[in-house]
């Protein structure tokens, strides 16, 4: 299948060419700004998702420990009424 260029530009029309070539020509002015903005708002978001991971990964570690504990106590249990019987 061949893309030929006057089928794009029929289907983008005058509106979209026109979007485009102002995209091109502002993108040098509006990149450097929204970057400024932009980097401080990344770096927040990474520093909340390390800092949710590492409680959420605390938390999993917490719960291991409890199951864990649960399962020596039953086979304590279990082992116990072996003795018994």
């Amino acid at each position: 299948m061949v893309v030929k260029i006057e089928d794009v530009l029929e289907d983008v029309g005058t509106p979209g060419i026109v979007t485009g070539i102002g995209a091109l020509v502002l993108a040098p002015l509006l990149i450097p700004p929204i970057a400024k903005v932009g980097k401080p708002i990344a770096k927040t978001a990474l520093k909340s998702g390390i800092t949710l991971y590492q409680k959420a990964k605390g938390a999993i570690v917490e719960a291991g420990e409890v199951f864990e504990d649960l399962v020596a106590e039953a086979q304590a249990e279990l082992s116990q009424q072996e003795t018994e019987t």
